[in-house]
């Protein structure tokens, strides 16, 4: 019995990590990354809504810049809808498929 309790032999087993503490681990480091929504000014969301609109009436292609916690997301097309009871936009892209796009996630646009 002595010869499993030498050395380091009784902290050898503890190396082993369940998946449920792995998981948990993994997600607060995820947690660590994310970052906050900024606030936007009304002089850059009039700005922001008038290049959307004018994408929406003039059919321009606009660049849209939509928060993410992780990494923000850049997409470009027509805005195709506009609606204002969920305040989202359809944004179309060139090759024929869209995502609706909440205005309080948009962090940016220019034509």
């Amino acid at each position: 019995m002595r010869s499993r309790l030498e050395g380091n032999v009784l902290y050898e087993s503890s190396r082993m990590i369940m998946p449920e503490h792995r998981d948990a681990w993994l997600a607060q480091q995820e947690e660590m990354l994310e970052k906050e929504k900024p606030i936007l000014d009304d002089q850059e969301l009039q700005l922001i809504y008038g290049l959307l609109n004018d994408s929406f009436h003039q059919r321009i292609r606009v660049r849209v810049t939509v928060f993410d916690p992780i990494e923000d997301k850049v997409y470009e097309g027509i805005v195709s809808v506009v609606n204002t009871f969920l305040k989202e936009i359809k944004l179309v892209f060139s090759d024929g498929d869209w995502k609706y796009i909440k205005l309080a996630n948009i962090m940016s646009a220019s034509t």
